[in-house]
């Protein structure tokens, strides 16, 4: 079935749901009125219908590929690129003194969801584009802004991340790639990095590769990293592509989803770079590009649920089953596709949720709200991806056995999805970051979230009193748990980290689903979904949170081999 993309669920959800009205009265968003707002989600749905939906199946079954040196993208992809470039699509929250339109990010992040359920394999290039242009915005000269970012925010140019190397995973303290110094001010880089999305292209006069290496008297690990931009093509004097650099794609790798998304190995042999930020200091350079990132992959993931969602629904409204009606009427398959719709909603709340918190964080710069999009990252980026694969898998059980041939599509969208739970800081990182750097504060901003989760609670009382009752509860529940968490030792909270998150990722579902409920009398049974039926799973997650490391290594390796 033709994808469809979700406006009337935004238009909801930053109506009623995530607050959005406070990002739109600020000075820095002015701008974002109800009018630019409703001009963004239906130019984005018109695109992601019109132009990036029918390029899902040929990404799939027309892998780009290696050609004598020049990486091919499947058959309308550039067209569908160019498509984005002109829109402005790149560049929805970019700087205006560069050609972005400066709008919220919480807009882009409904951009993303949208366009990644329509053709996640070719807008996955606009995803990193966006966070090289953050990250060059925060850390670059003013010289790098003034030449690159005009480029990146068109389109003319695409970006990368170069992080992993062959020996060096999620351990980037662990990476060998060299930078030497030149007389002129730039670096010689040497080196190997893997898993390069979007390293090269057929349609883009220039693809510029932010690339982590080590300076020679750099310290060892992390503290010892900085961050380097390394063009394909060297800009001549007047900005324009010149002297290819001395770099190079070694092979695209063999996937099992995503096949119309290049990932290459890529060879850096001397080439030319220039230093982003300060030397060893790459890491707080590149985490500006990857905490972009990490909230833009979530929405990846709701993209794939929602599409997953939609071709599973469409589906069992049409599956005739038992002579006299459709499958949809089977209370099994009413209960997955109930699930399906409730997880997809939680999930895009979570984000947007994030999103506003990020804005607010940009628009008025005080603490409590950095500190909220600092903690809601992790939980966007997991839960988001976690759903959608999850309900990707879902929607095969849905379609049966048609659901494991190709001709559906409803398996491709669980082999797209796959990976947006390992990159950009697998979902097991996200956790330990979740109970390790986002709860250095001694857990006050997850605290002050439960707060406002209760406070809702309590307000909803006298209209939905059993939902509310349960939120409330849930909620107490989660408090305890992370009263617990700051307490313990690093190795405990890392061990029960992943259903810590999952179990808060829950309770904040619930939290977005009565308010939602309370604001539309229409949402109210989805809210009982979610609220009595999904997130009663917070209970056993967070007694499985509490439970530390020492069973887990009580299980030896070679238990474990055995």
């Amino acid at each position: 079935m033709p994808y469809r993309a979700p406006i009337a669920d935004f238009r909801f959800l930053l109506a009623h749901v995530t607050g959005f009205a406070r990002v739109a009265e600020t000075a820095r968003f002015a701008e974002a009125t109800d009018e630019t707002v409703e001009a963004i989600l239906t130019g984005a749905a018109r695109l992601s219908e019109e132009v990036l939906a029918p390029l899902q199946t040929v990404g799939d079954t027309h892998p780009a590929r290696l050609d004598n040196g020049i990486v091919r993208t499947p058959p309308g992809f550039a067209g569908g690129y160019r498509a984005m470039a002109e829109g402005g699509w790149l560049s929805v929250a970019a700087d205006p003194a560069f050609g972005g339109m400066g709008l919220p990010v919480t807009l882009a992040t409904a951009v993303n969801d949208m366009m990644s359920g329509a053709c996640m394999a070719l807008h996955l290039c606009n995803l990193l584009t966006q966070g090289q242009i953050a990250a060059l915005e925060h850390h670059a000269s003013d010289a790098v802004k003034a030449l690159y970012l005009p480029r990146l925010v068109s389109g003319e140019w695409l970006g990368t991340m170069n992080l992993t190397e062959p020996q060096a995973g999620s351990d980037l303290g662990a990476l060998r790639t060299r930078a030497e110094a030149r007389n002129d001010g730039t670096y010689a880089i040497t080196g190997q990095k893997i898993y390069i999305t979007w390293a090269d292209n057929d349609f883009t006069a220039n693809t510029c590769h932010l690339v982590l290496a080590r300076l020679p008297d750099a310290p060892q690990g992390t503290r010892g990293i900085s961050l380097f931009l390394v063009p394909k093509f060297l800009p001549d004097a007047a900005g324009n592509p010149g002297q290819r650099n001395a770099l190079q794609v070694v092979r695209l790798e063999h996937k099992l989803g995503l096949h119309g998304s290049p990932t290459a190995v890529m060879q850096y042999e001397g080439a030319t770079g220039w230093m982003v930020g300060a030397p060893n200091k790459g890491m707080a350079a590149m985490f500006t590009m990857m905490n972009n990132a990490r909230l833009a992959v979530g929405a990846q993931g709701v993209g794939i649920a929602d599409a997953a969602t939609q071709a599973a629904v469409h589906y069992a409204m049409g599956r005739v089953q038992g002579g006299t009606g459709t499958i949809i009427d089977h209370a099994d398959v009413r209960r997955m596709l109930a699930t399906m719709k409730a997880e997809v909603f939680s999930a895009r709340a979570i984000a947007l949720s994030c999103a506003v918190a990020s804005d607010m964080a940009r628009a008025t710069g005080t603490q409590d709200w950095q500190a909220r999009a600092a903690l809601l990252t992790p939980i966007a980026k997991a839960f988001g991806t976690d759903t959608g694969v999850d309900m990707a898998s879902m929607g095969i059980q849905v379609h049966g056995g048609m659901g494991f041939i190709e001709d559906t599509g409803a398996a491709q969208y669980l082999r797209d999805v796959r990976v947006t739970t390992i990159y950009e800081g697998t979902n097991g990182i996200q956790a330990m970051d979740l109970v390790g750097r986002k709860m250095m504060d001694g857990g006050e901003a997850a605290f002050r979230l439960l707060h406002e989760v209760q406070a809702g609670a309590e307000a909803a009382r006298p209209t939905l009193p059993d939902l509310a009752g349960d939120v409330w509860t849930a909620a107490e529940s989660l408090r305890e748990t992370t009263e617990w968490m700051v307490a313990q030792e690093m190795e405990d909270r890392f061990a029960g980290s992943v259903p810590y998150l999952r179990a808060f990722a829950r309770v904040l579902g619930g939290h977005l689903h009565l308010r939602a409920a309370l604001a539309d009398a229409a949402r109210q049974p989805l809210a009982r979904v979610a609220i009595r039926r999904l997130m009663p799973e917070h209970i056993g997650l967070l007694a499985q949170a509490r439970e530390g490391a020492a069973g887990l290594f009580d299980v030896s390796p070679g238990d474990l081999a055995a």
